[in-house]
């Protein structure tokens, strides 16, 4: 088992793009930012409901089934669950519908009180107000075994990454600039030391940069 991230950066090595509304909450980049793997064949299949076939099938396309294979659990943070656009909704269940591409459970770290709530794919989100290594701990016994996931945002990201709890870490890092927004790397500094690193470059020109220990 492994502790995994996989993140879309841009060249600048930002995360999440700046200007986030209400209507637009992944900021104005985020299209651009992950262009290429939305329009790998994986991503429209499993995320998107895509079922017409369509989509890239290159290398993309490999490290976006890779991203689904072999996971058990996953931890993200509030803000990747939608509790910063909706922090008064109880009834809020994500940004995936019924259907969110998970089926395994998820823990999401919140100081909100909130039910769990379970899905019929086999997706069950709970939300717990604990550290990293408590988080860890117990997404390691529900994944029985399998890798758990810390899929984000990028604060979260870097509590584990700092807390040296991760892995494997693989950034697809686009080739644009962003110039603002919230970076990976902050605070991260001589963080590779502790990795070997590996790069592979896509048909769409991203650079697929993975870190592993």
């Amino acid at each position: 088992m492994a502790v995994r991230v996989d993140l879309n950066l841009s060249l600048d090595g930002i995360a999440m793009p700046a200007n986030q509304t209400a209507e637009n909450p992944m900021g104005e980049d985020w299209g651009r930012l992950v262009a290429a793997y939305v329009g790998t064949k994986t991503m429209r299949e499993r995320v998107l409901r895509d079922t017409t076939g369509e989509g890239t099938t290159g290398v993309d396309d490999r490290y976006a089934a890779a991203y689904f294979d072999g996971v058990g659990a996953e931890i993200m943070g509030a803000a990747m669950f939608g509790l910063h656009s909706f922090p008064d909704d109880p009834d809020w269940r994500g940004w995936w519908g019924e259907e969110p591409p998970f089926g395994y459970p998820v823990l999401v770290l919140t100081h909100q009180q909130r039910r769990t709530i379970d899905f019929a794919n086999g997706t069950r989100f709970e939300f717990l107000s604990v550290s990293p290594q408590e988080a860890l701990d117990q997404a390691l016994r529900l994944a029985g075994g399998a890798d758990v996931r810390i899929g984000g945002g990028v604060g979260t990201v870097r509590d584990f990454l700092t807390a040296g709890l991760v892995d494997r870490l693989h950034v697809a890092v686009s080739p644009i600039v962003l110039g603002q927004g919230t970076s990976l790397w902050d605070d991260l500094r001589s963080f590779d030391l502790g990795y070997a690193v590996t790069s592979e470059l896509s048909e769409a020109g991203v650079n697929h940069v993975t870190f592993a220990r």
